[in-house]
């Protein structure tokens, strides 16, 4: 039987994700509501890590008025990062270089000496597997799975993939009337590391007319010849979505930055080459729009929103069933939980036998294959 619960702590690390805010304040409400103090841990696991770079503290009490009136908001008031993964800190050597090292155990003690019972870990397939590891260490976990990518397995959808999409879908709306205007191809580059979720699905909506996913290596001639169709018949312009990772056959993903201590690569500017492939080839003005972080920004739709809420409400109603080493997960039409274990590390891609993709080949998009 497990112990009962007075405290617990909550982590946002990662990219951040409209609909972060959402599910902090509803850990807190669900958390109060049963007579549990609740904490917020600074930047992933920094301020307990890093104590040092907080002299406000690391880890602060999230109250009811702590947190009222965020629900909306982006972003997430306990900060986030890409750098802090505790398995694998970044730490500098006696040699002078930057290395890494498994620093879990001081999470695992911090918890221990605070007499903190249990973890609400919110992230992705990254973040999941932190959390499976700190389970297997002793601290009752459960994750609240985050990522606009919607790439994380085990679950229908994230929240902030929905707000991602509806302004990707937004700006393909605003960019027909210019690029018609202007006869241009118009190329536009979102978020997608190694799924392309963001592009099918704001693609489809946006009635982009060609769409480069990471799980389709692309054939550009395969574009080029679409553009040209639709010239001879008249639709003198053509829009084109572009996942980050997308890549040529035969090609590369375009890296800004190599993978390096502490952060994966960082992907970006196959919008751009692609673009200036096409003008080549086509002989007609393209541009290149990039959403990037816009893509992660803004208040979270009413999908995301509600999403959000649920997984936080159902990570303290698991916790207190006694469940750990578990994941919320959305799984039509109810919240379930999935072992961290199955989720750790792995990812979920674009199928491609799946119904939107085949949605996309019917209306007539290409898929550059």
């Amino acid at each position: 039987m497990s112990q009962p619960i007075r405290r617990i702590a909550i982590s946002t690390g990662g990219g951040d994700a409209p609909g972060l805010n959402a599910v902090i304040s509803s850990v807190v409400w669900a958390a109060a509501n049963r007579g549990w103090e609740c904490l917020g841990i600074r930047d992933g696991f920094n301020g307990i890590l890093q104590p040092e770079h907080y002299p406000q503290g690391g880890v602060e009490r999230l109250t009811r008025d702590r947190v009222r009136g965020i629900a909306h908001l982006g972003g997430t008031i306990l900060g986030t990062t890409n750098k802090g993964d505790p398995l694998h800190f970044p730490t500098r050597q006696s040699d002078g270089t930057l290395g890494e090292r498994d620093r879990s155990d001081e999470i695992v003690d911090y918890f221990r000496r605070e007499q903190i019972d249990a973890l609400v870990i919110v992230g992705g397939d990254g973040t999941m597997a932190i959390g499976e590891a700190l389970q297997r260490k002793g601290l009752r976990v459960i994750g609240v799975p985050k990522t606009i990518d919607n790439d994380l397995d085990k679950t229908f959808t994230t929240f902030g993939f929905d707000t991602a999409v509806s302004f990707a879908t937004e700006s393909l709306d605003r960019l027909h009337s210019t690029a018609e205007s202007h006869q241009r191809v118009m190329v536009v580059e979102v978020m997608g590391r190694y799924a392309g979720w963001i592009a099918l699905h704001a693609g489809i909506s946006g009635g982009a007319h060609a769409i480069l996913i990471p799980e389709i290596p692309y054939d550009l001639q395969k574009v080029v010849a679409a553009i040209r169709e639709r010239d001879a018949h008249g639709r003198q312009y053509s829009l084109v979505v572009v996942a980050e990772g997308a890549a040529p056959l035969q090609g590369e993903r375009a890296v800004q930055v190599p993978a390096e201590v502490g952060h994966a690569e960082r992907l970006g500017g196959i919008g751009e080459r692609v673009a200036q492939q096409l003008a080549q080839l086509t002989g007609k003005d393209a541009r290149t729009v990039v959403l990037g972080h816009l893509l992660r920004g803004g208040s979270p739709t009413t999908f995301d929103r509600l999403a959000a809420k649920r997984f936080g409400t159902a990570a303290v109603r698991g916790l207190d069933q006694g469940l750990s080493g578990v994941m919320v997960s959305l799984s039509h039409p109810n919240v379930v939980y999935v072992p961290l274990a199955d989720v750790a590390g792995r990812m979920k891609c674009v199928p491609l036998d799946g119904d939107t993709l085949q949605t996309a080949r019917d209306l007539g998009i290409c898929l550059g294959d």
